[in-house]
């Protein structure tokens, strides 16, 4: 899709999308098709059921003394009250109306002369709504019918062209980034095994990105023996990626770490087969984590980053890990494995204690599809946020609710700490059936030490997702936008 802005529409066809606010005045500038189009708006306002505090979408065929084909009235509401979220939701629903009735040109103009704080920015995020809900998903369609119906061009008339492109400019690599999220929890795991994911990340070197890869000699090496016994069952060798962008002065790292099992089986204990195929998605996390480097890499931010993906296949078969086995991990901690299918924490064990011996991180935040535990208590509406830190908590929370890629803090504490003593060894890698998310980010706790930590649990935001103005895709790029925005707003000048 073309976009440009313009301070005045070049392109004259397709369709024409103008805005009125709840006190019904179109907010349109001035020109010789401005009482025409007044007109029709007049009349098409006493057709619709109107309610002002509603997004109402008027669509109409223009008549033949106007360049367009179609005119599209969309009402703004209360325009003063409206967050940034809500400008690109509002472009989220342009496309989506435009998707939905085959328009293929879309042409917005929109000149709002009240004095608004990021005035400018709002044809850029309206533009970045709309591409967040064109992404789709094609790769594997074999028939044209699918890719027909696309959108060729979106040209933004605003007065304040110049300045909306350059905000644009920045959005568009938040964009990148999530939608590289999303590409790679789409992928089947056929195609996306975890030496071909280590490779997707080498493509994202161009943006000046330090990128270093662990094969399996060198997981061994470091005496990775979670990550080593999660992919002992699988033909593939595990790896472990290093991404590193350094764009502040010297200071600690921010640290970001995920999950990338390519595909969970459960292993030997073996997941039911009614819905495995979703188990393609486990590595959402380690998705979100190399988004969120394209993302903050593309636009420059001024801070360091560091980001540390396990890549690995939990497969069975008779070398596979086995209830009842005792692993060593990174840190020396010796863990009782009750459950072959509590793999993800045996993973980010490993990385969290990779990153405290080399980088000595100002904090680390994980993202992970942890549990089924999480969805039986927040369902999809929310991931699952444990901390050791309350302001870090605090800071994470607020950027979920700007960017609606929302959290709800989760408990820990030394009571549900004891449940993951094991008789054999220093912890088991389950705490029973109750808590079983909270005993989760309990195992994960151990291996962080003092270091200000989160662990968000990403497994019902991230794949199978609830659909939203902005995003219809199965795997949604869950945490890009949330953590992208948490730097910006905490740690950039």
């Amino acid at each position: 899709m073309k976009i440009s802005f313009q301070d005045k529409i070049l392109i004259e066809d397709g369709a024409l999308v103008v805005f009125f606010n709840d006190k019904l005045s179109l907010l349109f500038p001035e020109n010789d098709q401005k009482k025409i189009i007044e007109k029709i708006f007049k009349k098409a306002i006493k057709s619709v059921n109107f309610k002002s505090n509603n997004t109402n979408i008027i669509d109409l065929i223009a008549p033949s003394n106007i360049n367009y084909n179609r005119l599209i009235f969309l009402n703004l509401g209360d325009i003063d009250s409206k967050s940034e979220y809500d400008w690109i939701k509002i472009g989220g629903k342009i496309m989506s109306f435009s998707l939905n009735n085959n328009i293929n040109k879309i042409n917005i103009i929109f000149e709002y002369t009240k004095t608004v704080a990021f005035l400018v920015k709002i044809p850029s995020l309206i533009v970045y709504g709309s591409q967040l809900r064109d992404y789709s998903f094609l790769k594997y369609k074999t028939s044209s019918n699918f890719k027909n119906n696309y959108i060729k061009s979106l040209c933004f008339q605003t007065t304040h062209a110049n300045t909306s492109d350059r905000a644009y400019n920045e959005l568009k690599h938040i964009l990148a980034g999530v939608n590289l999220a999303r590409d790679l929890v789409n992928e089947p795991s056929n195609v996306l095994f975890p030496e071909e994911f280590a490779k997707r990340i080498e493509s994202i070197k161009e943006f000046k990105l330090k990128i270093s890869t662990l094969s399996r000699k060198k997981i061994e090496k470091e005496g990775m023996g979670g990550i080593l016994a999660v992919s002992r069952g699988s033909p593939f060798d595990p790896n472990v990626c290093v991404i590193e962008y350094n764009g502040g002065s010297n200071t600690k790292p921010l640290v970001f770490l995920g999950k990338g099992v390519t595909f969970d089986s459960g292993g030997v204990s073996i997941k039911p087969a009614g819905n495995m195929g979703e188990m393609k998605g486990d590595m959402a996390g380690a998705a979100a984590v190399v988004g969120l480097m394209r993302s903050i890499a593309g636009r420059k931010a001024n801070v360091n980053v560091i980001g540390i993906v396990g890549l690995v296949e939990n497969m069975t078969d008779g070398n596979a890990m086995r209830p009842g086995d005792v692993i060593t991990s990174m840190s020396g901690k010796t863990v009782e494995v009750l459950n072959t299918d509590a793999e993800g924490r045996l993973v980010l064990a490993d990385i969290i204690t990779y990153a405290r011996k080399y980088f000595d991180p100002a904090l680390m935040i994980d993202l992970a599809t942890l549990t089924g535990a999480v969805i039986v208590a927040l369902g999809q509406h929310n991931a699952g946020l444990f901390s050791n830190d309350d302001e870090l908590s605090k800071k994470l929370i607020k950027a979920g609710i700007d960017t609606s890629e929302t959290l709800w803090r989760m408990p820990l504490s030394d009571d549900y700490d004891k449940m993951i003593n094991s008789k054999v060894a220093d912890m088991k890698n389950i705490g029973g059936r109750d808590a079983g998310s909270v005993t989760a980010a309990q195992f994960i706790k151990r291996y962080v030490g003092d270091v200000p930590w989160a662990h968000i649990d990403i497994a019902g935001t991230s794949i199978e997702s609830l659909k939203s103005d902005i995003n219809t895709s199965w795997g949604s790029g869950y945490g890009v936008r949330l953590l992208d925005n948490f730097i910006k707003q905490n740690f950039e000048d």
